[in-house]
C-alpha cells in the first residue's frame, strides 16, 4: 500500500525548484487543492494554463508514481488538517514553552518523514542490508551521529557492519569494496561533498548504495542507488543543533533496523538475547570490582 499523506509538502518544497510549466501546475494545486484533487490531468493542465504532459512531469519531479499517487496523498492531507508550523524559542523562553515547541517540531518532523517514506525504496534497502556481507555506513557532522547509532544497531544482529566519518578512513575501507557490500551514505542537506564522493567511490567498485537525504533532488541522492528522505522541514534559529532533522534521520534508521529484524525474526532475537546477556554479564563485574 503506498503513503497517502505529504502531498502538499511534497509540493510546498519542490516548487521553486521546478521548471516553470510544473511550477504553475504546484501552485495551482496548492492554491486549489480540493478542487485539483477531483480533476483528471488534462483538467488540471487546463486549469492550470499548462497541458496534461506537464502534469505528468510533475508527478515525475516528485517522485511518483503518477496523478493518482499525488492526488491521493493531498487528500490524505486535507483529511489531516492540520497546521504545519515551525516554532522558533526566543530569548528567556520559559522553559514549559520550549519544551512544547521543541516536541511540536519533533513530532511534525517524524510525522512528515513518515509519510515520505517510500514502501518501495524501504523495501530495496531492506533487502540490500539483508543480504550485504558488510555494510559501510558513513557520516560527518550531526549526520554521523544516525551512522553511529545504525552501525551499533546492525552489530547487535551479528551483521558485519563499520562506521566512518573521516573521508580518508572511509574510502579506504570502500576502495576495497565489490558488489556483495553495501555503502550507506547520511547527509540531511545532501550536497555534503565527503558522502557524495564516497558513494561514487563504492559505485565504481560495483557495490550497492543506499542514501539517506532531506526530501529532493541532490548530488548525494542521485548517486545512490536506492534513495531514502526525510522531511526538510525549515529548522528554526538554532538550526546548528541539527535537531529535529538528526531525530528524522534516526526515525528512518529505526524503521530500517526494525523491517530488516522482522524478515530474520527468531535469528535476530536470539542475536539480541545474547549480546543483552554478555553486557548484563560485563556490567555485573564493573559493580563487583567496585
Amino acid at each position: 500500500m503506498g503513503r497517502t499523506n505529504a502531498g502538499i509538502f511534497m509540493l510546498n518544497e519542490m516548487k521553486s525548484k521546478l521548471p516553470p510549466s510544473e511550477k504553475k501546475i504546484a501552485q495551482y494545486i496548492l492554491d486549489h487543492p480540493e478542487k485539483a484533487i477531483g480533476m483528471t490531468a488534462t483538467d488540471l493542465g487546463r486549469e492550470s494554463e499548462t497541458s496534461s504532459a506537464a502534469v505528468i512531469r510533475l508527478c515525475k519531479s516528485l517522485n511518483l508514481k503518477g496523478f493518482q499517487e499525488l492526488k491521493l496523498r493531498i487528500a490524505g492531507d486535507l483529511q489531516r488538517n492540520e497546521v504545519n508550523e515551525v516554532r522558533d524559542i526566543e530569548s528567556n523562553e520559559p522553559i514549559l514553552s520550549t519544551i512544547e515547541k521543541v516536541t511540536l517540531n519533533s513530532v511534525q518532523t517524524i510525522q512528515e518523514t513518515s509519510d515520505l517514506l517510500d514502501t518501495d525504496s524501504l523495501n530495496q534497502a531492506v533487502e540490500y542490508l539483508l543480504n550485504g556481507k558488510r555494510i559501510h555506513f558513513f557520516g560527518v557532522g550531526a549526520s554521523s551521529i544516525p551512522a553511529i547509532d545504525a552501525h551499533q544497531k546492525f552489530l547487535r544482529i551479528n551483521q558485519s557492519a563499520s562506521v566512518f566519518t573521516d573521508l580518508h578512513m572511509a574510502a579506504t575501507a570502500v576502495a576495497n569494496a565489490d558488489e556483495d557490500d553495501v555503502v550507506f551514505g547520511i547527509s540531511f542537506s545532501g550536497e555534503t561533498h565527503e558522502v557524495a564522493k564516497i558513494l561514487e567511490i563504492a559505485n565504481s567498485k560495483g557495490a550497492k548504495t543506499i542514501s539517506l537525504t532531506k526530501y529532493g533532488r541532490s548530488t548525494v541522492a542521485d548517486q545512490s542507488d536506492v534513495s531514502l528522505y526525510t522531511s526538510a522541514t525549515k529548522e528554526a534559529t538554532f538550526r546548528s543543533g541539527a535537531t529535529s532533522s538528526r531525530l528524522a534521520q534516526l526515525h528512518v534508521i529505526d524503521i530500517l533496523f526494525m523491517c530488516v529484524a522482522s524478515k530474520s525474526y527468531d535469528q535476530t532475537v536470539d542475536y539480541l538475547d545474547s549480546t543483552r546477556e554478555v553486557i548484563k554479564t560485563l556490567n555485573q563485574k564493573v559493580k563487583k570490582k567496585k
